[in-house]
């Protein structure tokens, strides 16, 4: 389309497009066809498909929906073009399944490691760090499983595709306060202070004399509370 052709006001150009009345009974047909090719291509690679993905089953999701893309709104395009790309996604999401499967180095590589976030009722804060999750984004995490202190926490992991997965402890030890601060009426209810110190910022179970925390160097400390 040459630059003069556009002109605000063309409504008709804005709302239908340059494409003749008929093209969008095209469009049922193609919406219903490229609708079955989804479905049997996520059947194919599936039932991880309908629940949390992981890298390389996201890729394969964005490939598909850019495959779809074109023969939709594009009168030129045929179908047949996004047939042949859904078939090579799904061929290489079972072939990486596959090897993933045989070689435990290459389902590494490709899908990730899984990450113990809390261990013992301690924050692994270097490994926080790597994988890019913040001490409230844990708590979120932690307070959305109706846990209220770290003493509660056994383990937390971060799963190789993205979920988390939580260990209570069997017996609740004091342990550092994950409530928000400013809703002191809540904590009071739910949660009772101790006298055991603990580092303010990962959680670790501090000695009377500890200056410093042995695993963070933290100097901040608090009272844990159970």
């Amino acid at each position: 389309m040459k630059k003069e052709d556009i002109h605000f006001g063309d409504w008709q150009r804005m709302f239908l497009g340059d494409v003749p009345g008929g093209f969008y009974w095209e469009v049922v047909l193609r919406i219903a066809i490229i609708y079955i090719v989804l479905m049997v291509s996520m059947r194919l690679m599936g039932k991880r498909m309908a629940s949390q993905l992981s890298r390389n089953e996201m890729l394969a999701l964005v490939s598909l929906a850019a495959a779809i893309g074109v023969p939709l709104q594009a009168p030129d395009r045929g179908i047949l073009a996004a047939v042949v790309i859904a078939a090579v996604v799904v061929f290489i999401q079972q072939m990486l399944a596959s090897l993933a499967s045989r070689n435990q180095r290459f389902e590494s590589a490709t899908q990730g490691d899984m990450t113990v976030l809390i261990t013992d009722s301690t924050l692994n804060l270097e490994k926080m760090k790597v994988t890019g999750i913040t001490k409230e984004k844990a708590f979120s995490q932690l307070r959305s499983n109706g846990i209220r202190h770290l003493g509660e926490v056994k383990r937390l992991y971060f799963e190789a595709d993205g979920s988390f997965a939580m260990i209570r402890n069997t017996q609740a030890r004091p342990g550092l306060g994950i409530l928000p601060e400013d809703d002191t009426d809540f904590i009071r209810q739910v949660c009772r202070p101790t006298d055991v110190p603990v580092c303010k910022r990962c959680g670790l179970t501090l000695g009377r004399d500890d200056r410093n925390c042995g695993k963070c160097g933290s100097d901040e400390r608090v009272n844990a509370v159970i």
